[in-house]
């Protein structure tokens, strides 16, 4: 009988088994979708590899249509993708004028390929002049968006793909339209040099020897911005215009001119000098990307080393992009608003009164590309394009990688833009923080012979105040 009971209870037992486990069998236990962070930044560091090979040659990018370009890409990949950052919001419904497609959240995406259409769609835009003239480069972006495209389609379905795809190009579609409303930025890089009445007299601004070349994009100032409000797009006054050896506007000139001269000489120091001016300089078309997108070669370095998500590498670009834009128009409203003389034009006039041999004096910017040699950019000195650049995109890259759990203090940097080059002095520079980065290249203005100090100090002032303003905008929920 015991035997008999037993052998029911291990009947009974071996049922409940059977049936258990066909019942997991037949529950299929819901994935849970992926959301951006979940993908590495890989979509992002190759899409700036292609930027920045797009702008080393884009004929009338230089100053203000590069950042123009790195914020409304940096903004409209943020914006495809930002329904999948959860804790993040939209930014589009700041800006009354920008239309932006409606998102299902019903449905599943992939992200990368969000972004892979975006930036393809609006690379083809902002630089479609250089299908002519530098087909090869120009050929990078959809050679790029295919191979993401045949990856990605291994990684989801197709259905899922084209739908990502779609999100991707409606989004940058809403961008560019919303870009185009921008009258005094849109396609300006096509005249970059419009006519231009620049005022007249000792201090004004006037082209510089040896090329002569009229005012680059003195309506600048006029561009929308981002986060930058009007009443702060203008720099402080300058230091009044002295000639008086004793003035404070007098030393900054002599400043300028000792240090190329002492350089130019083989001075104490001249190889330090001049490797620090070289390193930073990014003038030259057809030589090294500009001083803006130099910001964005940096990050990309750090951004790979500290192999932060897809999540976290969208906001930074958006914000390092965006600060950039509105730095760029800050600093050239201001520029055209006071309209001070390049350090050339003041030495070679003024201290020549008591150095004689200042009435020949030249910069230390020369042009291996087209030959020309003490070279001075375009436009007016006050303040600098190289400062702000540095100061926005230095205050964006601290805001992430500096005083947090992983790096409680500063962010030490070995930056290798220049490696590989031999026409200058290339070699990796150590840094021991961004603000020092920041300091680098505003200050290396000065040896090369093309800035006043006034002009460094107020730039990275400005391009850190358009950084602030960008970090202070209601990104997060």
């Amino acid at each position: 009988m015991k035997v008999f009971q037993h052998s029911k209870i291990l009947l009974l037992v071996a049922g409940i088994s059977v049936l258990f486990f066909q019942a997991c069998k037949e529950v299929e236990v819901p994935q849970a979708r992926k959301v951006v962070r979940d993908f590495d930044n890989t979509v992002m560091l190759k899409w700036n590899k292609v930027f920045l090979n797009l702008d080393r040659y884009a004929v009338g990018y230089r100053p203000g249509p590069v950042p123009h370009a790195l914020g409304h890409i940096g903004f409209s990949a943020y914006e495809a993708v930002v329904p999948g950052m959860p804790g993040y919001n939209s930014l589009a419904n700041l800006y009354p004028d920008l239309e932006m497609p409606k998102f299902d959240e019903s449905l599943e995406y992939h992200w990368p390929a969000v972004i892979n259409e975006s930036n393809a769609y609006l690379m083809r835009r902002f630089f479609f002049h250089m299908e002519a003239s530098y087909n090869n480069l120009y050929r990078q972006i959809e050679q790029t968006r295919i191979h993401l495209h045949d990856q990605y389609a291994l990684e989801t379905t197709p259905e899922i793909l084209a739908r990502s795809e779609e999100r991707g190009r409606l989004v940058a579609l809403a961008v560019y339209e919303w870009e185009e409303k921008d009258l005094a930025a849109h396609n300006a890089f096509l005249n970059p040099q419009p006519p231009y009445n620049a005022p007249n007299g000792p201090g004004y601004w006037e082209p510089t020897i040896p090329d002569l070349t009229s005012a680059l994009f003195p309506f600048w100032g006029q561009v929308r911005t981002f986060a930058l409000p009007e009443e702060e797009q203008l720099a402080r006054k300058p230091i009044p215009y002295s000639e008086n050896p004793q003035s404070l506007f007098y030393a900054q000139g002599m400043e300028a001119y000792t240090r190329v001269k002492n350089i130019k000489e083989d001075g104490p120091g001249a190889f330090a000098e001049r490797w620090l001016a070289e390193f930073w300089s990014d003038d030259i078309l057809g030589l090294t990307f500009s001083p803006p997108a130099r910001l964005i070669a940096v990050a990309d370095q750090v951004v790979e080393k500290e192999n932060i998500n897809l999540e976290e590498t969208v906001e930074l670009y958006a914000k390092m992009g965006m600060s950039l834009c509105d730095a760029s128009v800050a600093l050239w409203q201001s520029k055209y608003v006071y309209n001070v003389e390049r350090p050339v034009s003041y030495i070679r006039r003024v201290v020549s009164q008591q150095y004689p041999e200042a009435a020949n004096f030249t910069t230390c910017l020369n042009n291996p590309v087209n030959g020309l040699q003490g070279i001075t950019p375009a436009f007016p000195a006050y303040p600098s394009g190289h400062s702000g650049f540095g100061g926005a995109g230095a205050k964006i890259l601290s805001s992430f990688f500096e005083y947090n759990s992983k790096h409680p203090g500063t962010y030490t940097i070995v930056d290798q833009c220049h490696k590989e080059r031999s026409e200058f002095l290339g070699i990796p520079r150590t840094l021991s923080s961004f603000r020092d980065l920041a300091t680098e290249d505003a200050y290396s203005r000065i040896p090369l012979g093309v800035h006043f100090r006034m002009d460094c100090d107020e730039g990275i002032r400005m391009g850190e105040l358009a950084a602030q303003r960008v970090l202070e905008l209601p990104w997060k929920r």
